[in-house]
């Protein structure tokens, strides 16, 4: 076949997959609602069963499924076992495969199933796992971190499966689990083999690329005092006043870890934050408290080791409490659990961020920009792990992520998801 006649028969090919996602753009938004109507918070029995639900629909798609069990405790006993913060014993992965004629490169689409807790009801207005759909959104918690995105992976799979494009490589799609409090599906996935030559993960970027991203140490801090009856205050030591000048310390070291910024974080008034997540002291109101545990996030600056960044908050506590009389007797104790986010990063170069740009801006007029996240995400795992060039690209403002009234706009999911063919088909090639 001559070039003209390859290139002729490739586009042919992207406007029927186009077509195709035009003709389901109902379906594909009603996806979105029904996954959202799915409560698969992080360490819930729905968080396994969507994954079976996705297991059951991939096959019935006529892709190749490996859907498998595996023990949380022995992943966790491994060296680089990323971190949970949610109780689990059992975790369910599953990766599809649309295969190729083997002379191309792989693509792996990789989706997380899990959502936060929708927290306080009240700011929601009605349900937050209502699936709520109106004229330019899909509402509900996950809508937009990131069940947009993972349904648009699967269409993507959907329609090359449904219309027998013969790819050269194959189209790999993994739905995981445990996305939110470390990393576990991913993990889980990389550890059984699964590997592809690029990947795209469908995180809400408002259809910005995103080739890095910070990391997040979750760290604890237990600070002690000496109880006495209330009335007589001053014969005990109070350990919140002792916090004080603890989370003075945080803030200050905060604005010192944030003087220099990787260029691609330019976009960002705070890329490596610190922040308290949780607090809790005392246990009697006539009591002077003598216990502060509070948990937190520690951000990773990208291409930081993990161990420089945890040993610069300890260094930061160890010198409150040396500086205290209280606190040089009883230090201020740092514990380190919970998910554990390296950072992670794709060279701008790398050929998954070209293809990713050209078929945005085929299917698309938005502007886009190129920027690395404030968060962590699987990025750092497909990356560190499985050596896979990664990058961000799907639909929904990660600003509303995690947030209540939490969704994510239509135009940005069908964008995404006809973007998303156009990648698949650009990457593996068309035989």
């Amino acid at each position: 076949m001559t070039s003209d006649a390859a290139s002729a028969a490739r586009d042919g090919w992207r406007t029927r997959v186009l077509d195709y996602v035009d003709a389901h753009a109902e379906q594909i938004v009603g996806d979105v609602a029904d996954l959202v109507r799915i409560p698969s918070v992080s360490g819930s029995e729905p968080e396994l069963a969507i994954q079976d639900l996705l297991a059951q629909r991939l096959r019935r798609d006529g892709l190749d499924v490996d859907a498998w069990s595996f023990s949380t405790a022995d992943l966790a006993a491994e060296p680089d076992f990323p971190g949970m913060e949610v109780e689990r014993t059992e975790g369910a992965g599953v990766v599809a495969r649309i295969p190729g004629r083997g002379d191309g490169p792989s693509l792996l689409l990789d989706g997380h199933v899990d959502v936060v807790p929708p927290g306080d009801l009240q700011p929601w207005g009605d349900d937050p796992f209502s699936g709520r759909v109106t004229a330019e959104a899909v509402h509900g918690r996950g809508a937009c971190d990131m069940k947009a995105g993972l349904v648009a992976s699967l269409w993507v799979a959907r329609a090359l499966a449904d219309l027998r494009v013969p790819l050269r490589g194959d189209l790999v799609v993994a739905t995981v689990m445990g996305e939110e409090d470390g990393g576990l599906g991913t993990y889980a996935m990389l550890r059984r083999g699964w590997r592809a030559d690029a990947c795209v993960i469908a995180e809400p970027t408002s259809l910005d690329i995103a080739p890095g991203s910070s990391g997040a140490l979750t760290f604890r801090l237990t600070v002690r005092g000496k109880a006495t009856h209330a009335s007589r205050r001053t014969s005990g030591v109070s350990a919140i006043e002792k916090f004080v000048p603890v989370f003075d310390a945080l803030r200050r070291l905060e604005a010192r870890r944030n003087e220099v910024r990787h260029p691609i974080m330019a976009r960002w008034d705070l890329p490596i934050p610190i922040e308290l997540g949780t607090i809790a002291a005392g246990d009697w109101a006539s009591s002077v408290p003598d216990l502060l545990v509070c948990d937190g996030r520690l951000g990773v600056a990208i291409g930081e080791d993990m161990g420089t960044a945890r040993a610069a908050l300890e260094e930061a506590i160890a010198e409150v409490s040396a500086a205290d009389p209280w606190l040089r007797e009883h230090p201020v104790e740092v514990t380190w659990w919970g998910g554990q986010f390296a950072s992670g990063m794709t060279e701008l170069d790398a050929s998954i961020v070209g293809t990713v740009a050209r078929a945005h801006a085929s299917v698309s007029s938005q502007p886009q920009d190129t920027w690395g996240t404030p968060y962590g995400s699987d990025l750092r795992l497909l990356t560190g792990i499985g050596a896979i060039p990664t990058v961000h690209y799907g639909p929904g403002d990660a600003a509303v992520a995690h947030a209540p009234r939490e969704h994510v706009p239509i135009h940005e999911l069908l964008t995404a998801t006809r973007a998303l063919c156009l990648v698949a088909l650009d990457h593996c090639g068309v035989a």
